[in-house]
């Protein structure tokens, strides 16, 4: 450290995942104008001038906590900018935060929760309340990269079912802040009537597509292969592909007339307007389920399983388990992706913490037709879950009825850093036009 600033940080190192009791101790000693968190696990080493600069974008900003770009060793990694929405644990600040130390302990001197592992997350979630966030969008220091995995590889490490029970602390964290901002909201659901309306068939396996000639067929046989005793059919709605997909696709269009191929233009469209495509063709179902052109569904007995789960549960959306699989479908870590932190009663809310909802995902498709996907390739679904869930309750199917195949063909296997953080960055701003909607929305409830 710069021994001109001594005198004005306090140096904590903590876990990200630390209990209340280590959080309170650590910042017991830190008695200076402002506190350092230190939350990664290697050494960092500061470029020149680089801890003044923090201190200086502190002081002007008056901003409650700066965190700045940095290198992983030589390597640019920077970090993305925070905004209302970002309230996810797993939230990307770097090894280095910068903190006035009077928010800080006003901010721990609000929590009325003790965690074991969420004392962290609970008190930036305080302190953002007290103040901005400030990305410093400059390299101000050089931090070991301690995980060296590519982005597919860690893309599920936030619901790990090893880390239920952190996941679980997090979740209650998160509500609290929900409802200290406002928007949280109560389980009060409105009621889908399901059966209205008439559709050519029960439902309809959707499959959006783009360049696929390796996995279109994969995906076409498992979604042929199911049995319901219902009529369903199979839309695949084929992006421009050129690499020979949209002659697997027409190979099974001649073979079985369940079978749909929507032709989009040369247009932009993205996932979400794929989606929309097949939701608004005439050929559409009651019910649209979701089939990735990678992925297979576990059995024959997927969409007969959703499809009760809507009539059970009485619900707009049904979200059910998957399996992390190879290429091959052998298992691979972290296995099942539940979201068993997940409750009924917490239902409307629960989206908002985490960065995904589970899959696959099925949509009642009248209302489906008047919300609409955004035309983007990542994100697509996560906006329509967010927007339906502030109203309709979510089915949940727990078994694991999909297989999610990892494989280095994915869009998300191997990512830059700098398009993992568009990617986020976009699911935060879902996030905060979600929760100004519903703060909104609470504020009118509260004036009739």
């Amino acid at each position: 450290m710069d021994r001109t600033f001594e005198n004005k940080v306090s140096i904590c190192r903590i876990s990200r995942h630390c209990s209340s009791e280590e959080l309170r101790s650590a910042l017991a000693a830190c008695n200076r104008d402002f506190t350092l968190f230190h939350t990664g696990n290697g050494e960092i080493a500061w470029v020149d001038g680089g801890l003044a600069r923090m201190i200086s974008v502190a002081a002007d900003s008056g901003a409650a906590l700066v965190y700045p770009d940095r290198f992983f060793e030589d390597r640019p990694a920077p970090v993305a900018d925070w905004q209302k929405g970002s309230i996810r644990d797993d939230f990307d600040f770097g090894a280095l935060q910068l903190c006035p130390t009077r928010l800080l302990r006003e901010a721990l001197e609000s929590a009325r929760t003790d965690f074991r592992f969420a004392a962290l997350y609970d008190l930036r979630l305080r302190l953002s309340r007290l103040g901005d966030f400030v990305h410093i969008n400059e390299f101000l220091y050089y931090e070991k990269e301690e995980d060296k995995r590519k982005s597919g590889e860690k893309l599920f490490d936030y619901v790990d079912p090893r880390n239920r029970d952190v996941q679980l602390e997090m979740e209650a964290a998160c509500t609290l802040h929900l409802k200290a901002l406002g928007a949280w909201l109560a389980p009060e659901f409105r009621e889908p009537d399901l059966r209205d309306g008439v559709f050519p068939v029960e439902a309809s396996v959707v499959i959006p597509c783009r360049n696929r000639v390796r996995t279109i067929g994969d995906a076409l046989a498992s979604a042929l292969s199911q049995k319901t005793s219902f009529p369903f059919n199979v839309i695949v709605a084929d992006d421009n592909s050129t690499d020979g997909t949209v002659e697997v696709i027409e190979s099974y269009v001649a073979e079985d007339p369940r079978v749909i191929l929507i032709r989009q233009d040369p247009g932009w469209h993205g996932i979400g307007g794929n989606w929309n495509a097949a939701v608004h063709s005439p050929q559409c179902g009651r019910f649209a389920l979701q089939l990735d052109s990678d992925d297979v569904y576990s059995g024959p007995d997927t969409v007969q399983k959703f499809v009760d789960a809507f009539y059970a549960q009485n619900c707009a959306m049904v979200i059910g388990s998957y399996r992390i699989t190879d290429f091959e479908l052998n298992p691979l870590p972290p296995g099942v992706i539940d979201h068993r932190e997940w409750t009924e009663e917490n239902g409307l809310n629960n989206a908002l913490r985490v960065n995904g909802l589970g899959a696959p995902r099925g949509f009642w498709t009248p209302l489906l037709r008047t919300i609409d996907f955004p035309c983007v390739k990542y994100g697509e679904d996560y906006a329509v879950a967010l927007r339906i869930c502030r109203e309709y309750r979510i089915g949940r199917i727990w078994e694991p009825i999909y297989n999610c195949r990892r494989w280095n063909g994915n869009s998300d296997a191997a990512l830059e850093i700098e398009k993992v953080n568009a990617n986020n960055l976009y699911k935060d701003r879902l996030r905060t036009w979600e929760l100004l909607a519903r703060i909104e929305m609470n504020k009118n409830k509260q004036t009739i």
